[in-house]
């Protein structure tokens, strides 16, 4: 019983500390929005209707990939309300920086240049202004 009781709570650490050491790995650790340096742009002008929408459709929330009837990997980024939730509680910005432990995003496609990422680390850090 003793044993059984032992090999069970070390069965259970092992998984805790495996799913910890995990979800850390996954981008690690790295803040991208909160790096970002936003110097030179206007948070109201890097809206998501005027600045971010555009990005997305363009790379991102097309047909196959991240539109509202796709949404791969349960990544929908085909509304304001959409995208807010993805880059919430998803690796999105992982992904578009192509960090460490993340799909890289545009899938098949070259990385979104510096600027373009910029503008989508600032629109994430001044807190998705639509």
């Amino acid at each position: 019983m003793r044993k059984t009781f032992f090999a069970f709570a070390l069965f259970t650490l092992t998984l805790v500390f495996t799913a910890i050491s995990c979800s850390k790995d996954e981008d690690n650790g790295v803040d991208y929005a909160g790096n970002a340096d936003c110097t030179g742009i206007d948070a109201a002008a890097n809206s998501y209707t005027v600045a971010i929408k555009p990005i997305l459709d363009g790379s991102c929330a097309i047909a196959g990939c991240h539109d509202a009837v796709t949404a791969a990997e349960g990544v929908d980024l085909s509304s304001y309300a959409a995208a807010k939730n993805a880059f919430e509680k998803k690796q999105v910005l992982c992904s578009i920086h192509h960090g460490s432990g993340c799909v890289p995003m545009p899938q098949g496609a070259d990385q979104l240049s510096a600027a373009t990422i910029k503008l989508i680390d600032c629109w994430v850090k001044n807190d998705y202004v639509q």
